[in-house]
């Protein structure tokens, strides 16, 4: 078998999970597919340089190499094949389903062609087309083990469970060691709640593949679920040996180590899972709140930012985004940063406050009165939140605000509105009033919630109360 650098199976490290283009080249090296003694030592050398370059994901390098071989043998229909299946590693689908409807058009029941179709839909998001040619290859092959588990995937997916499992089922009696199927049998069963059997399935699998990454993946997910944290992060960690620059693996061990409270380690590991690839939102997720958390607000304001573009419908990045803007007296964007938090949640009446709140300091008293008519039509009007929204709006009208509060029942709510309440009168210029206040939200030690934080900024910044 081919071998990369570290030793792995060049199926994994070439990343091409299952991809025909594999299969073919250790069947035309290892004398599966018959090569003339004319031809051996021009192929082999040929396609012995592609499994290295694919080894390294150089895709261009690979495919350049396909121009070294004879005309002859450039047009065979298993190196044609090949250089598809290569084609849709490198993101060229249209090159690679020109090459796979040339053989088709001839053969219309090639199950390999047909598997270039089925990655090529993938790639390009085709997610019914791939299930169409997916279903006509294994009517034409009902064994087909690879179009069975990409089957069983794509219902596992949409948690169509049941069918998965039925998929995967299929598969495994076709080849009882195949290691995609094993590993999407053993999450149905994570999923339906079976650790006992996903665990046999995993060991089966990782003791087949030593050298691949996403079993131990899996089993971790299964460890962290079952809480054994310890067991979990043994297997991270060799997973991530195997596959330093898995962005997933990077991440899932993160949030991991922030589960065993490893703060520390957590955001280390949660910003190398950035590097590795700054275009995912979900570590940004984590990092964050972390960095927040630890007092790096610039570093925490940065990741807020970047979450905020990646993921407009993630509100809270722009509650975390605003909250910082806010404690650095940046009025105008922080309340932008609320509004827009308040758009993609607009029953959260708290972002219309905070937005309002940042909006007067920003300029005058009575900019948002609009804004603020247009929110008062729907919110609840028995409501504390109604209450103080009205507030901002008629700027007067505080003593029965403050009386409704006194008399709230839900601590969460009380606070949040003492809060408000306090912000109210800050903005009015009774600082005395603002800060007895201030220091009631603190007295409640609510600290769920984001009013908490950003009284405790304020009251470290005017040097009252207990924390700082």
């Amino acid at each position: 078998m081919i071998t990369g650098s570290n030793g792995s199976s060049f199926l994994h490290r070439a990343g091409l999970k299952g991809c025909i283009s594999v299969f073919l080249l250790f069947f035309l090296i290892l004398g599966v597919v018959p090569v003339t003694a004319a031809q051996e030592a021009t192929m082999e050398s040929v396609l012995n340089e592609v499994a290295l370059r694919l080894s390294d994901r150089d895709f261009p390098a690979a495919l350049a190499l396909f121009n070294r071989l004879k005309p002859e043998d450039a047009q065979k229909k298993e190196i044609l094949i090949m250089q598809a299946s290569i084609l849709n590693s490198a993101g060229r689908a249209a090159d690679a389903k020109k090459i796979a409807n040339e053989i088709i058009s001839g053969e219309p029941n090639n199950t390999d062609a047909l598997m270039i179709l089925a990655d090529a839909a993938a790639l390009e998001g085709k997610d019914r087309d791939r299930r169409n040619v997916l279903e006509r290859i294994i009517k034409a092959d009902p064994q087909h083990t690879r179009a069975l588990t990409d089957l069983g995937n794509i219902n596992l997916g949409s948690r169509s469970l049941r069918v998965a499992a039925g998929y995967f089922d299929r598969a495994l009696a076709a080849n009882s060691n195949y290691g995609e199927a094993l590993v999407g049998r053993a999450t149905v069963y994570r999923y339906t709640n079976e650790p006992k059997r996903a665990e046999q399935l995993l060991n089966r699998a990782i003791a087949q593949y030593p050298q691949w990454a996403e079993p131990l993946h899996e089993r971790a997910r299964l460890y962290k679920g079952a809480g054994f944290y310890s067991d979990a992060l043994n297997d991270l960690d060799a997973a991530k040996k195997i596959d330093p620059d898995n962005y997933w693996i990077s991440t899932d061990r993160g949030i991991l180590l922030l589960d065993m409270n490893r703060r520390q380690d957590a955001l280390d590991e949660l910003n190398r899972a950035i590097k590795l690839d700054p275009k995912i939102f979900f570590a940004y997720v984590y990092s964050a709140g972390l960095k927040n958390e630890a007092g790096d607000y610039e570093g925490a304001e940065k990741d807020f930012a970047q979450l905020a573009k990646l993921r407009p419908d993630y509100y809270f990045a722009s509650e975390g985004l605003g909250m910082i803007k806010m404690k650095n007296k940046q009025w105008a964007a922080a309340r932008d940063a609320f509004l827009d938090a308040y758009k993609q949640a607009p029953r959260e009446y708290a972002y219309a406050l905070l937005a309002t709140v940042n909006w007067i300091r920003a300029g005058k008293i009575t900019d948002p009165k609009q804004f603020l008519a247009q929110v008062l039509r729907t919110a609840p009007r028995d409501s504390l939140e109604f209450s103080m929204l009205k507030l901002f709006h008629d700027l007067g009208g505080d003593i029965d605000v403050a009386s409704k509060i006194e008399n709230e029942k839900n601590l969460i709510a009380k606070a949040q509105m003492l809060f408000y309440l306090a912000c109210y009168y800050d903005i009015r210029g009774n600082r005395m009033l603002a800060d007895r206040y201030y220091l009631l939200v603190q007295d409640m030690d609510i600290a769920s919630t984001v009013e908490w934080q950003l009284n405790e900024w304020i009251l470290a910044e005017r040097g009252l109360g207990l924390r700082k």
